[in-house]
Formats: C-alpha cells, sequence, structure tokens
C-alpha cells in the first residue's frame, strides 16, 4: 500500500476539529452560485427598483436624478467590496452582524445588528406594500373599483406573506430559483419598455443622447444628497448572499462574486431605465416625480398600454421575489442571533427535514405581514405608506454598512493582513455614507415622512437598551456574539479519526 494510501485508509488524527458547527442545523454547502446570486439579485429586486426607485429620487433631486444614481452605484461598490473583504474569510450566516462583531466588538456588532434586521424588515414591508400596490392598480384596470377596496387589499398582502412564509420554509434552493425566474422575467419586460421609450420618443428628442437628463440646475446640495441616499435604497440589499455563507458550496468564491455583479447589473439596469423615463418625461412636457406611477403614464400617454399591464403584473412579481429574499435574509440573521442567546435560543432552531430556520420566519413573516395591513384597514394608503418604510429601511442598512466598512481595516489589521488600497475605499465609504445619513435623517425629520425617521430612531435607541440588559445579565455574551461556520470533523480527513488511548 502506498503512503497516500495509508494515509487515506488510516488518517492521523487531527486535534481540535469539533463535529458539529456553531451554526449546525442548516443545510451545509447545498447551494451553488446561481442559487447565491438569485438571493443577492432578488433582495435588490432590480425591477421593481428600476420603477420606482426613480421616481422618488427625482421628488428631491430633481433633474440631477441620473447623477444620484450614479453616486449611489459608486457608493455601493464602495461598500461591495469592503463586505467583500469579509466574505472571502468568513463563512457566516449573521451577515454584517457577524463581520462588525468581528471587527469592532460586539457591542457595536450587535448595533450593526440592529440596523441590519430593520433593514431586512423594513425592506420586506415595502416589498409586500408595493406587491400588493401594483396588484390593485392590475385589478383595477379589471374590476374598476377593485383598488378602493380595503378588505381585499388586505387579503392580498396576507396570502403573499403566506406565500413567502411557505417558500422560506420549504428553503433556501426553491425561494432562490423561484425569484430568479420572476426577476429575470421582470428584467427582460422593462428592457422592452426602455427600448420601445427610446423609439417613440426618438422623433420628439432626436436620435441622439439627450444631454439634459444631466442637468444640476435645479438641485441643491443638500437635495441632491438627499436623493443619492433615496437612490442608495435602490441597491441594498446586495449584501444579502453573505447570509447564505454556511449553506453555499464555495462560500468564499462565489458570495464575493455575487455581491459585486448585483450591484454592477442592477446599477447599469437604473441608470437605462432613468434616463428613458427622464427622456419620456420630457417629450411630453412634464418631470418624472410628477406621477406615482410612471411607467403607467408613460405607456398610456405613448399608447402602449398593454406594456402597463405586463408591467403591473412583473412589478408585483418583482415586489413579491423582494420580499422572499428579504424574509429569507432576514430569518438567517435571527437565526444566527438565537444561537448566540442575544436574542431567544428558540430563534436558532432549524427545520428537521427543510433544514431551515423555520422559528424565525414563524416569527418574523407575520410581524412585516402585519404593518402594512394594519396600515390599510387605518384608511392610510399604500404609497405614502411605502414612502415611509423606504425611509427606516434605508436608514438601516446605512448605519449597517457605514460600521462594516469601519470593521473592515480593524479586523485586517489584526489578523495582519491590512493594506492601504483597501483601508481608503472601506473608511472613503464609511465617511460619506456617514455624511449621507446624517443629512438624510435632518431632512426626513420635518417632511411628511418624519414617522419613518423617528420609528428607525427608536428601534435603535431600543435595540441598544435591550443590548446593554442583556449583556449585563448574561455577560458571557461577550463571548458567544459573532459565530460562523466552522470546518467539521467530516471536513477533514481525519478529523473524524479516534486518537489512540
Amino acid at each position: 500500500m502506498t503512503a497516500l494510501g495509508r494515509a487515506i485508509s488510516d488518517p492521523t488524527p487531527v486535534p481540535g476539529i469539533g463535529h458539529r458547527s456553531p451554526v449546525d442545523g442548516l443545510q451545509r454547502r447545498s447551494v451553488g452560485f446561481v442559487d447565491v446570486l438569485a438571493q443577492s439579485v432578488s433582495a435588490v429586486a432590480p425591477s421593481a427598483a428600476a420603477t420606482t426607485i426613480p421616481m422618488l429620487v427625482a421628488v428631491v433631486a430633481g433633474g440631477a436624478t441620473l447623477w444620484a444614481l450614479a453616486v449611489a452605484m459608486v457608493l455601493s461598490l464602495l461598500v461591495a467590496t469592503s463586505v467583500n473583504q469579509f466574505t472571502r474569510r468568513i463563512a457566516a450566516t449573521g451577515s454584517l452582524h457577524t463581520y462588525v462583531s468581528r471587527g469592532l466588538g460586539t457591542g457595536t456588532g450587535f448595533l450593526a445588528g440592529t440596523a441590519i434586521l430593520i433593514g431586512y424588515a423594513f425592506i420586506a414591508m415595502f416589498a409586500l406594500a408595493g406587491a400588493g400596490y401594483y396588484l390593485s392598480i392590475l385589478l383595477d384596470r379589471l374590476w374598476p373599483g377593485a383598488a378602493q377596496s380595503p378588505a381585499l387589499l388586505m387579503v392580498l398582502i396576507a396570502a403573499m406573506a403566506a406565500v413567502v412564509l411557505v417558500v422560506v420554509v420549504r428553503g433556501i434552493r426553491i425561494s432562490a430559483r423561484i425569484t430568479m425566474v420572476i426577476e429575470a422575467a421582470s428584467v427582460a419586460i422593462i428592457l422592452v419598455l426602455v427600448v420601445s421609450l427610446l423609439v417613440v420618443t426618438a422623433p420628439r428628442v432626436g436620435s441622439g443622447f439627450d444631454w439634459s437628463t444631466l442637468s444640476l440646475a435645479d438641485s441643491t446640495p443638500s437635495n441632491f444628497a438627499v436623493g443619492a441616499v433615496l437612490a442608495l435604497t435602490a441597491f441594498v440589499g446586495f449584501e444579502s448572499s453573505s447570509t447564505l455563507g454556511v449553506e453555499a458550496k464555495k462560500p468564499f468564491a462565489s458570495i464575493p462574486r455575487a455581491v459585486v455583479w448585483t450591484v454592477i447589473v442592477s446599477g447599469s439596469l437604473y441608470l437605462v431605465a432613468t434616463y428613458s423615463q427622464m427622456v419620456g418625461f420630457s417629450a411630453l412636457g412634464l418631470s418624472l416625480g410628477s406621477t406615482d406611477s410612471p411607467v403607467n403614464t408613460l405607456s398610456s400617454a405613448y399608447g402602449v398600454e398593454w406594456m402597463g399591464l405586463l408591467l403591473d403584473v412583473s412589478i408585483a412579481a418583482s415586489f413579491l421575489a423582494c420580499a422572499i429574499a428579504s424574509t429569507t435574509a432576514l430569518a438567517r440573521v435571527l437565526f444566527a442571533m438565537g444561537r448566540e442567546d442575544v436574542l431567544p435560543s428558540g430563534l436558532g432552531r432549524t427545520h428537521a427535514r427543510f433544514r431551515t430556520p423555520w422559528v424565525a420566519a414563524v416569527w418574523s413573516v407575520p410581524i412585516v405581514a402585519a404593518v402594512p395591513i394594519a396600515t390599510v384597514a387605518l384608511g392610510a394608503g399604500l404609497w405614502p405608506t411605502m414612502e415611509t418604510l423606504i425611509v427606516v429601511a434605508a436608514a438601516g442598512y446605512i448605519v449597517a454598512y457605514v460600521l462594516v466598512c469601519l470593521a473592515v481595516p480593524v479586523f485586517l489589521r489584526r489578523i495582519g493582513e491590512l493594506t492601504t488600497g483597501v483601508a481608503v475605499r472601506s473608511l472613503t465609504a464609511a465617511g460619506l455614507l456617514a455624511v449621507g445619513i446624517v443629512v438624510y435623517l435632518a431632512v426626513e425629520f420635518p417632511s411628511a415622512r418624519w414617522a419613518g425617521a423617528l420609528t428607525f430612531v427608536l428601534l435603535m435607541v431600543s435595540g441598544g437598551v435591550y443590548f446593554a440588559i442583556r449583556r449585563h445579565r448574561r455577560p458571557w455574551l461577550a463571548r458567544t456574539i459573532g459565530v460562523y461556520d466552522e470546518p467539521v470533523s467530516d471536513d477533514v480527513l481525519g478529523g473524524g479519526a479516534v486518537e489512540p488511548e
């Protein structure tokens, strides 16, 4: 027998390798790159964002909308490359919560966890409300007056929440593939709309580039900053594939690629879609921010109402895919916090058959659905509700991004791998985002969306108080926060061997 044969048949015991990972229970190394990419893409929901976020940005940024989106894309790339300093080294399910804990300590890590939970939860609420909003428009086309029925809207949102729960509990591969098919079809429809708009507006604006879309004449620095932060909401969620660090087959390769490519592809779509919408409204003598449903307005104005009908279906489906992906990420961060005992330990339980964090999903989905349902029951419109929800979600994501960017140089210096270029990129991103979030909240507090800004602040303060009390009662949390996947005996030749007595 050769030496290699003897090593395989009777491997030398490897000390220090356990039989269970701290995040045992999830289906380890079962998800390929396409599914990982689908998680990030669906959380971003590019087709829904491409038809809603530019309008929200245009309300405050005016003609500088394209510039605001371009700045947001650059910022997102800076954050993505910073997040990838962790995704290349740590296979985690707690996402930014785990990364910040490893860089800046457990207290700051919990604040980052609170912020990212706010982001995932409120973007899921926003997505469910958005799906209900566009489905109501669709139903109103078929049955006039249907959109005015609060009971119908509540039933629609509840039904979609049930779909989200079933898909999330059944497993990441099912949810990822369903959402990827939805997004691929929706993006294709958006691209058809973009081409159609450019073709039908060409006789009015000419065949060349419309340089007026790059004008900064009607934008102030503060409005531009707020517009850029709002534009950033079109990208948030790109890092959500990092919650699949345990389940991805090649986490240190597939997750970094998914994070960066989601930003690049989504950003390119946003710029093209926004340009076509701005040109379309300019040809009509209107502004992009003058309507709550720009794609329907344009399709009606240019005689392609069938396109508006198709878009309503695709946008509603894209919002539903976003709700599934965001809830998937939300459940896994809650699962990680449950395993750490910083939240009730029951959240760290997984389904015996599907190997998913079903307890976290069962607890989170009803809360996510309750908010848009309650606002409809109280007589508030879905669109104003969405505007408020996106404020809370955006603030949560941005605070988490600031903290993870600050954690990068500290973490890399600790392990002896810090370089000047990485430090400059991460600290630049942290500084710009920190300024942006301060200006953003300062502008939002006196606006009609003040409830969103106040909700975010109250939730962050509540999270800090909760952690202080929890850590005082359980001082060992300082050692348990920040769990991630570790090699187990089955992963290593000799890891499962029994050492001789």
